[in-house]
């Protein structure tokens, strides 16, 4: 599986492209804020390396046909409560 990432737009509302490459190809938009990016990698990795590892983390639990076609990315943490320490501490390892 191939996760391919392009930046549409920067902060404060960063917006980006995200082609997922499996079986069946999905794309998907999906926006960060500047805030969020902070809040959960106090700078540490880029933008485009949290969508990998958000997509990474989400594609462990679904197909790439089941995630949303759009999305803020803070919304993972309301399907999946433990999406953020889960990336909290990726980063921090």
């Amino acid at each position: 599986m191939e996760i391919n990432i392009k930046q549409i737009s920067q902060f404060p509302k960063g917006v980006f492209n995200v082609g997922v490459i499996s079986d069946e190809t999905t794309e998907h938009i999906v926006e960060l804020s500047e805030v969020y990016y902070k809040q959960l990698t106090s700078e540490k990795i880029t933008t485009e390396e949290l969508i990998k590892r958000s997509f990474e983390f989400l594609l462990k639990r679904e197909s790439n046909t089941s995630i949303l076609s759009s999305f803020e990315l803070s919304v993972i943490n309301n399907y999946f409560p433990e999406y953020e320490n889960i990336i909290l501490n990726s980063i921090n390892n």
